[in-house]
């Protein structure tokens, strides 16, 4: 089995293709992964869809044909053509497939170093894909170690204080151009966590809103939970509301635009328009006094939140390597578990049969039966002692395989009975995703 992870980001993948590349829909995302899971080679498949990003996480068990597979068939249902996506993608196996997810998870890998939208997408990511059987063990296991190390990155480090996100950066742009927003009123097309993050932060710095999107009723509670300075307005109402007012935050999920060169209309005031949607909501030609600004176009304050952060992210990367070494380091040992517990097994059988066959001898009275089992019991533990922790130091040296097989054969344990043993259990329960 391998892990064999294809990322494509803002840093390898311009927007263009990557609002190709995006699944914006529950039934795009299933369709593709269970295209993917007709492939023999792979075994388990996570999809990761944001605005910044693409992940197609797997587990495999021959890589190269696995990796011609995925990209045949991104390329056919984006429309782009395969070398380029080959020239694009960050491909990942193994320990670095791994490495890799732990360092997305704990935001280390965002356009906004910290953030901590991106672990909460990946756990629903996680969850969608688990939910619909598209994976298992092999990256549940992964996934909850991945949880575990970015809680950690989070709690030893700084790097997530003030969190922020694209939707936060973009308001902050704002205020850039703008200087004090209070009191100004912003339109916000959407509302879904994009657009809830970007209307959260509005409303911090004292904004009015007015929110619109095709769905009044989810606009009105979006409303309801951002307090007075929040209102609703019908969708028929877009192209009236884009031309009224000086800000416009879009990021509606659709697949389309929803804002069209048709729409505008000229004004002798500046506007400032952010397009923080993949694919991209705002599709305009230049206009006196309009300046629209798209997911890419936010790099300069992205890069400021990098330079203060740099230290912070020593510290997260260097929990991020050692968080990785740990998991094969855990995942090996999850092979001589299952040989250590038949060894127990076998060796408790053999002494309760002797036991009861020395009782009925009458070689030791029934009523010390009891006392005598747990001498057994504490000698065998005594016994084994030694080897079963020389079989788990062994787990992490490269002859392993050779020694795990050795002790299978030594005491006749057959390896189908170890698997169904270690069918289990991921030490965190996949059935309680939260």
């Amino acid at each position: 089995m391998h892990y064999l992870t294809l990322s494509f980001t803002h840093k390898n993948t311009d927007i263009c293709v990557r609002e190709k590349l995006a699944f914006n829909s529950e039934e795009k995302s299933r369709h593709f992964m269970s295209q993917l899971k007709n492939c023999e080679a792979i075994n388990e498949v996570i999809l990761l869809s944001t605005c910044n990003r693409v992940e197609i996480i797997t587990s495999v068990s021959e890589v190269q044909s696995a990796l011609n597979y995925v990209f045949d068939l991104l390329s056919y249902v984006s429309d782009v053509p395969r070398e380029e996506l080959e020239g694009r993608a960050d491909t990942y196996e193994d320990n670095g497939a791994i490495h890799h997810l732990f360092t997305v998870c704990s935001s280390l890998d965002s356009l906004v170093i910290g953030e901590t939208q991106i672990a909460g997408q990946l756990k629903e990511a996680f969850k969608f894909a688990f939910e619909h059987n598209y994976c298992g063990q092999k990256l549940g296991r992964a996934m909850h170690h991945a949880f575990r190390c970015a809680a950690e990155v989070r709690s030893r480090t700084d790097i997530s204080k003030s969190p922020v996100s694209v939707s936060s950066v973009a308001v902050a742009k704002a205020k850039d151009l703008l200087g004090d927003i209070g009191g100004l009123t912003a339109l916000v097309v959407g509302a879904g966590e994009m657009s809830q993050l970007a209307a959260k932060h509005l409303i911090a710095n004292g904004v009015n809103l007015i929110i619109i999107n095709r769905n009044l009723e989810r606009a009105q509670e979006l409303a309801n939970e951002l307090g007075e300075l929040a209102t609703v307005a019908p969708y028929a109402k877009l192209t009236e509301y884009i031309n009224r007012y000086r800000l416009v935050f879009s990021a509606t999920g659709a697949p389309h635009s929803v804002i069209t060169d048709d729409m505008v209309q000229e004004r002798d005031f500046s506007r400032y328009w952010f397009d923080i949607a993949v694919p991209r909501d705002i599709e305009v030609k230049e206009h006196h006094n309009l300046h629209v600004y798209a997911v890419d176009d936010l790099e300069e304050i992205v890069t400021k939140n990098m330079s203060l952060r740099e230290e912070q992210a020593k510290i997260a990367y260097s929990i991020v390597g050692r968080s990785t070494m740990d998991f094969f380091k855990w995942l090996q040992s999850m092979c001589v578990e299952p040989i250590i517990k038949e060894i127990r097994d076998h060796a408790k059988c053999c002494s309760m049969q002797e036991l009861e066959k020395a009782v009925k001898k009458g070689y030791i009275p029934e009523e010390l039966q009891e006392h005598v089992a747990k001498v057994m019991h504490h000698a065998f533990n005594s016994f084994l002692h030694t080897a079963t922790k020389n079989l788990k130091e062994a787990a992490d040296k490269p002859e392993s395989d050779t020694i795990v097989q050795a002790v299978q054969y030594i005491f006749n344990i057959n390896e189908d009975q170890t698997k169904r043993m270690n069918m289990y259990k991921c030490e965190y329960q996949m059935g309680g995703i939260k």
